[in-house]
């Protein structure tokens, strides 16, 4: 049976215009070179002659300032060249924040600290890509911080985290994943528990902001923090919340203006809030497809990208397990003694006795050691998956990055899942 052969094209690009493409079949693969000019992908250039590879999931803008050809092979659901992109007002964004950094190493103060904001699928993530990518380009050292915990790209869903920005965001792969400082929240979205949400972020901003003191160049390179598509009620409280805890000194709002009125009118008048337009390329994930990325990031944490990893598949008596919960159900006021207010249980750690519910349950190997100690507070070493619970031997087995034994510390329950399809 013959191979069935791909679409392949030349695209001509002008000066201030990019190519965009989306890459939705399973078994697609696509390939783009530079042919000849210059070229960036969110920031990243574009080596010339190079073959690089998009699979499904793919949504891709290829800007130039120059000009430029770029060689397109393989099948996109849509390909097409634009001009109408707000590339121009992002790189004015990052002029702007150089300017403070030049100033803050003349005064050896903290560079800036940036938010990016707005509704889901309006760009936030590739606009953090290319505000970073521009920084690290010009030697500069910026803290990435990432809010969103149901898309988030530095760990797996239901964590937020930190990483140090040394070279620009792999083509293929994105902002590169070593020694990422992550922390346990345990579910897709933050209204799961906005309590232990904001106090994860207040401990992940201070330890964040301490660490700038640490290395000059990072101190003056300031910090990117990317957040949840959620701004309205609660949401919007999160996002005040983030900007206080990280002390923010400017917010770049994506496509929506009664957001930017809104922090205008409730965040501090030295703080510059500055609305930005969506890139027209950016389009709408459905509840599915953000249910598939959430799965595709579990499944890359044990099982890689490009190049496989190969994870350990183990025995652990319920005896040998120290599982945890935060956050315990709300005791009803008629249960306390008259005049009496129930406490806030929201951040209280609770023992999890195994059952056969843990199945497919993602738990976080938490650093702290004991359970007095501030578990919101301690980072996590990393995750490993339930693949099946035995009541009758009172064991489970786990599917983890590491071998066996399991490290004598605390495990945290997650509500996202995993199915194991490679069992």
């Amino acid at each position: 049976m013959s191979e069935e052969i791909q679409p392949s094209m030349d695209y001509n690009l002008d000066a201030d215009s990019e190519l965009r493409f989306e890459v939705e079949d399973k078994n697609a693969k696509v390939y783009v070179t530079l042919i000849s000019g210059f070229a960036e992908m969110f920031g990243t250039e574009l080596v010339k002659k190079k073959k690089y590879e998009f699979v499904m999931g793919a949504k891709v803008a290829i800007f130039t300032y120059h000009g430029c050809v770029l060689h397109l092979a393989g099948k996109t659901e849509v390909s097409y060249i634009s001009k109408e992109t707000p590339m121009i007002q992002y790189l004015n964004c990052h002029a702007a924040l150089e300017q403070m950094r030049v100033v803050a190493e003349e005064k050896d103060e903290r560079g800036p600290v940036v938010m990016v904001v707005g509704p889901m699928d309006v760009g936030k993530s590739t606009l953090c890509r290319i505000l970073l990518n521009y920084a690290v380009r010009l030697g500069r050292r910026p803290l990435y911080a990432d809010t969103d915990v149901g898309q988030g790209s530095l760990s797996i869903p239901g964590t937020i985290g930190t990483i140090l920005v040394e070279r620009p965001a792999s083509i293929e792969e994105g902002v590169s994943q070593t020694a990422p400082l992550i922390y346990h929240f345990g579910h897709k979205t933050p209204s799961g528990n906005s309590v232990l949400y904001k106090a994860v972020i207040s401990k992940m901003a201070e330890v964040t902001l301490e660490s700038m003191n640490e290395n000059k160049r990072t101190k003056h390179s300031g910090i990117i923090i990317n957040t949840c598509g959620w701004v309205k009620g609660d949401g919007y409280a999160n996002l005040v919340h983030t900007a206080q805890a990280f002390e923010v000194n400017a917010i770049f709002v994506l496509d929506q203006e009664r957001l930017y009125n809104e922090l205008l009118r409730d965040i501090p008048s030295f703080v510059r809030v500055v609305l930005l337009p969506k890139s027209g390329g950016v389009v709408e994930r459905s509840k599915d497809l953000r249910v598939e990325n959430r799965d595709l990031r579990i499944k890359e944490y044990f099982y890689g990208h490009k190049t496989p990893l190969y994870p350990f598949s183990f025995e652990v008596k319920f005896v040998d397990l120290k599982l945890y919960k935060i956050g315990a159900p709300p005791l009803p006021d008629s249960c306390m003694p008259l005049g009496m207010k129930a406490e806030d249980n929201k951040t209280k750690l609770v023992a999890v006795t195994p059952n056969l519910g843990l199945t497919h349950h993602i738990l976080a190997v938490s650093f702290a050691e004991f359970t007095e100690e501030d578990v919101i507070g301690t980072n996590v070493l990393g995750f490993v998956c339930v693949t099946h619970v035995d009541m009758e031997r009172q064991s489970v087995m786990i599917l983890s990055p590491q071998p066996r034994p399991l490290p004598n510390t605390l495990l945290l329950y997650s509500e996202l899942q995993f199915m194991d399809s490679h069992a």
